[in-house]
């Protein structure tokens, strides 16, 4: 009984806890480590990425001056798009961060509409499933008992393995979003120009992909709630001789 009882409880409260903390933004999870990415990415990436944007902008003027036959064909209206590109590749760096969180913000709006959706009840109660529990195990011989009390051992180890993996999953995403936004302007220094901004193009793409990566996991919680109807149909319950007996006489 005390190995049957609470045999879900903790991957019933990571499950549970799961909608709240990946539809969580970077500052909304820890203000902490937030306030410190910030500040590292606004006094030590953003001076970095200045000289980056300096670089592709200066490289972007030469191209643009040696590609119309050095300058014998070339437009006095060149000059004004060179110098817009340049204005908003200046405003796209010094507001990354804004730009950053809107992604995830839109994230987390998406997140909470789906959990309010497509979440139910996605706890497993034994007691629900299995009823008149102690009195159905007073019927069973002793080598039947052992063999469900392993059973229900190997079930505790694999939930107790299950919940450290939730965990894992969950704590590590929001790292890798602090890690990944913490150097967000030096890809995006990049974004003006033609040749070099596909770096910039593949760090939002893989940005957007970090942000939408909850809704995925909101479905694959989605999906359990399916798995634990069948779990409460196809939950193993030895009988005693007993019992059996008396059903085919």
């Amino acid at each position: 009984m005390s190995n049957l009882s609470g045999l879900f409880d903790g991957i019933n409260g990571k499950v549970s806890e799961i909608a709240g903390t990946v539809g969580a933004t970077p500052q909304g999870w820890n203000s902490g480590v937030f306030n410190m990415v910030r500040n590292l990415s606004e006094n030590v990436v953003v001076p970095i990425a200045g000289i980056i944007l300096t670089f592709v902008m200066t490289y972007e003027l030469i191209q643009m001056i040696i590609d119309r036959n050095n300058m014998h064909d070339f437009e006095t209206f060149n000059f004004f798009k060179w110098i817009f590109k340049t204005f908003v590749a200046v405003t796209i760096v010094t507001n990354t961060w804004n730009i950053v969180m809107a992604v995830f913000d839109v994230a987390q709006h998406v997140v909470n509409n789906a959990s309010g959706v497509i979440l139910s009840d996605t706890a497993l109660d034994l007691s629900t499933v299995i009823t008149d529990l102690e009195a159905r195990l007073y019927e069973m011989d002793v080598g039947t008992l052992f063999g469900l009390w392993f059973q229900t051992m190997l079930v505790s180890i694999v939930s107790w393995a299950l919940t450290i993996c939730i965990f894992v999953v969950v704590t590590g995403r929001m790292v890798e979003i602090y890690l990944v936004t913490s150097i967000a302007p030096i890809p995006f220094a990049t974004m003006a120009n033609r040749e070099w901004g596909q770096m910039g193009q593949n760090y939002l793409r893989s940005l957007f992909a970090l942000g939408f990566q909850a809704f995925l996991i909101i479905i694959c919680v989605a999906i359990y709630a399916p798995v634990r109807i069948w779990m409460k149909l196809r939950f193993p319950m030895p009988r005693s001789r007993r019992y059996v007996r008396a059903i085919s006489e």
